[in-house]
């Protein structure tokens, strides 16, 4: 859980460059999708780790959003990669710290 609340941090301080630097900057994009990658891999590790823990929606959403951008990276839509590291990861930073007892 604390490399999922570190990465969770990184994504955070990177977001707070703001959405003009994540526009113009072409190595935010890319360094969000390998956070989205390693963010999904830590929860396939929770889930299986603990399944009753971490079965909330969350999870598996985390996980199935890791899949589709290592297996479709060609096809990912900037703006929704945006709402991810903006809105989801935020919400999945709750998610954690419920769990953690936070």
């Amino acid at each position: 859980m604390e490399d999922l609340r570190t990465t969770l941090d990184t994504a955070s301080a990177l977001v707070g460059r703001g959405e003009s630097a994540f526009i113009s900057d072409p190595a935010l994009p890319l360094a969000f999708e390998a956070l989205s990658n390693r963010i999904g891999e830590l929860c396939k590790r929770l889930m299986a780790a603990d399944p009753d823990r971490f079965s909330e929606p969350i999870w598996s959403q985390a996980a199935r959003n890791r899949d589709f951008v290592v297996h479709h990276y060609d096809r990912l839509d900037t703006r929704a990669l945006w709402v991810t590291v903006t809105v989801s990861f935020p919400a999945l930073g709750r998610a954690l710290d419920e769990v953690a007892g936070r």
